[in-house]
């Protein structure tokens, strides 16, 4: 996926995910969207999506041979370009294909088209949504370390794609310091619940904080937009959570902050979002 050189630190980088390849396979499933998902809009939230994206990669995985040699995976990266929202009611089909990969790391495309419905809460009729995502997956061994792909699944994604020399680079600014900043860092409370049984925070559980910085920017969800998330290190059961937030212009920068040695703070999760150029 090229990317344009971005113009200032905090100009937020845009090129339009590409499509799939002619003819390559891909997996597809049927959902229905659920009022856990959405806002008082009844938009699908970004966490939401989050959920989505984790519910098809199972889904996807699953039944497949490369469960068994291939089973572990960590997602680096969350692009969610947001081109029409999901909304409620609606049921959505999700497609999810191979955009790229190196012998260690894939990105993993999914587009999620949905069918807009209407009921006695939502009786206006609503354009269909339409998001385009795009994951950066990491297959680990059970240490969690960086693992090569099997031969027989890098053979089969490679059928999905001419781009066999995905490189990493990162898509969002480093925090700046909060002497730079108008707003003073915001606590963010973890549940026990947003942890997965590897005491891993959910990724899901990353959006609900940007979710709640929204509320006060609801410009940057009236028009098409785009969320950048960018997982730089594990966060922990019991770690304090601090936001450090950073609006400019067309973008809203949101850094999750942990302590790290002489509980300085660092950057656990980079995220943008902003509106997508006409």
């Amino acid at each position: 996926m090229p990317l344009p050189t971005p113009t200032s630190e905090f100009a937020p980088e845009y090129a339009p995910l590409t499509d799939r390849k002619p003819g390559a396979e891909f997996f597809a499933e049927t959902y229905r969207v659920r009022t856990g998902d959405i806002d008082q809009e009844m938009r699908v939230r970004l966490d939401g999506l989050a959920r989505y994206l984790q519910d098809i990669a199972n889904d996807n995985i699953a039944p497949m041979e490369y469960a068994a040699t291939d089973p572990f995976w960590i997602v680096r990266r969350t692009v969610i370009d947001v081109l029409e929202p999901i909304t409620w009611p609606a049921d959505f089909v999700a497609e999810r294909w191979c955009g790229a990969l190196s012998t260690r790391w894939t990105d993993m495309r999914v587009r999620l088209r949905a069918q807009s419905q209407t009921n006695k809460f939502n009786p206006e009729p609503r354009p269909n949504g339409l998001v385009e995502t795009v994951a950066f997956w990491i297959n680990v061994n059970e240490q969690g370390m960086p693992s090569r792909i099997s031969d027989d699944m890098y053979e089969f994604l490679c059928t999905m794609t001419d781009e066999h020399r995905l490189r990493w680079r990162s898509m969002n600014p480093d925090a700046p310091a909060l002497a730079e900043l108008a707003l003073p860092d915001r606590e963010h409370v973890l549940r026990i619940t947003d942890f997965d049984p590897f005491k891993h925070l959910n990724n899901a559980a990353y959006l609900e904080a940007v979710e709640d910085e929204l509320v006060s920017h609801p410009d940057l969800l009236d028009v098409p937009h785009r969320m950048v998330i960018e997982y730089l290190r594990p966060i922990t059961p019991g770690t304090p959570i601090m936001l450090r937030r950073k609006r400019i212009d067309d973008c809203l920068y949101v850094w999750m902050m942990i302590p790290g040695d002489d509980d300085e703070l660092v950057t656990a999760a980079a995220i943008s979002v902003f509106h997508i150029p006409p």
